[in-house]
């Protein structure tokens, strides 16, 4: 079946999508992004990343070019056209097309460009992964400033990525003075006890949807969360460590920079937190 994608109000085959070369987007990164999961056809946490976006778009002096209703509607119609079942859909929203480059900001009502795609991933929730954990390693973070602004601009995450396949491991976690910043495309965590210690929000880390909801569940499970800065060395010192992701979800890290974390197994918090991650999103799906 021929991908149906979505670009500024028209619905056409993704080899008939077409963005213009003086896009802001194309030229200079200039957009944002959200990643919303699907599960059994159904939007997971879509709230919490209307939010985000909102707020995204608000940071960069763009507005939003809809309402949360009018979102669902067509994030609705892009999962039904596309058969999605189990996957993701790619929101994309660019400061637009002002008819040739510049670095100064176009008029504020220029029409941003919109596209969503989908990404079918069967059996997405059900990850081999999970089972078996994560290996890590860590590397310099030498982005932007803002990193709370979730924006396209995803290169240096991309060649952090590319480090961790070269290095023969899953991630890698970013380290600025020091402290874990966050993985390339995900929230970090580690657990000591019944403790789960993970960075505070500030303009350093994406403020994760999935992180926001986690932390709520393990609040609730009576887990005691620690929002604070930890090195390297503390989370290989660690009883377990894991990430979080709108499209991983909760996933167990068992290894960091060569030192296995209880003995490279998947821990029970990890796997709790995932457990309670699941089932809570699945019921609340729109």
């Amino acid at each position: 079946m021929t991908r149906i994608v979505y670009v500024n109000g028209d619905w056409v085959p993704e080899a008939e999508a077409k963005v213009s070369v003086f896009d802001r987007g194309f030229l200079m990164a200039d957009g944002v992004y959200e990643v919303t999961s699907v599960l059994d056809g159904k939007l997971i946490d879509f709230e919490g990343h209307c939010l985000r976006l909102d707020r995204s778009l608000s940071e960069l002096e763009m507005t939003n070019p809809h309402s949360n209703a009018e979102w669902l509607a067509i994030f609705r119609e892009i999962v039904a056209q596309n058969g999605i079942v189990d996957g993701m859909v790619y929101l994309q929203v660019t400061r637009g097309n002002p008819g040739d480059r510049d670095f100064a900001y176009p008029a504020a009502d220029l029409p941003p460009t919109v596209v969503l795609f989908t990404q079918s991933k069967p059996g997405l929730a059900d990850s081999p992964a999970a089972k078996t954990g994560w290996k890590v390693i860590s590397v310099e973070d030498i982005r932007w400033g803002r990193r709370d602004i979730k924006t396209v601009q995803l290169l240096y995450p991309s060649m952090a990525k590319m480090a961790a396949k070269k290095a023969g491991v899953d991630d890698a976690w970013l380290v600025e003075d020091g402290f874990v910043t966050e993985g390339t495309s995900n929230n970090a965590y580690i657990v000591k006890g019944n403790r789960i210690i993970t960075r505070a929000l500030s303009s350093d880390i994406l403020h994760g949807i999935t992180r926001a909801a986690v932390l709520r569940f393990a609040a609730e499970a009576q887990f005691e969360v620690e929002e604070r800065n930890f090195t390297i060395a503390e989370a290989q010192e660690a009883d377990e460590a894991f990430i979080t992701s709108a499209s991983a979800f909760v996933m167990p890290v068992v290894e960091i920079d060569g030192a296995a974390l209880s003995g490279g197994k998947v821990g029970p918090v990890a796997t709790r937190m995932r457990e309670l991650y699941l089932d809570e999103m699945r019921r609340a799906a729109l």
